[in-house]
């Protein structure tokens, strides 16, 4: 339960707007690099110049996003909706795992 609605819910509703192949190719990129370069942020305070990498990365994974909902016609989700910020996540583990 996320917010008083199942995973499925969610995830199910987030794939409404992701069925052009080239946005599934965009966001099978886009979201596990802005998801590492999160991770670079974190660990930048330590480690000199890496917090240049993780911008590059950050940039380049929503661009990849952006790109994707050109091709898909479709704004994304999470303009209606911050949590589906989160879901994105989500719905991109179910689809590496088979799930969706």
């Amino acid at each position: 339960m996320f917010f008083g609605k199942s995973w499925d819910a969610w995830i199910a509703q987030y794939e409404t707007s992701h069925r052009n192949r080239v946005n599934l190719i965009c966001h099978q990129f886009g979201i596990p690099m802005i998801v590492v370069s999160l991770a670079m942020f974190a660990a930048a305070p330590w480690v000199a110049g890496l917090w240049l990498w993780a911008a590059a990365l950050f940039t380049a994974g929503w661009v990849l996003q952006i790109v994707g909902h050109i091709f898909e016609g479709k704004r994304p989700e999470f303009f209606t909706d911050w949590r589906f910020l989160f879901v994105g996540l989500r719905w991109w583990l179910a689809k590496v795992s088979g799930r969706v």
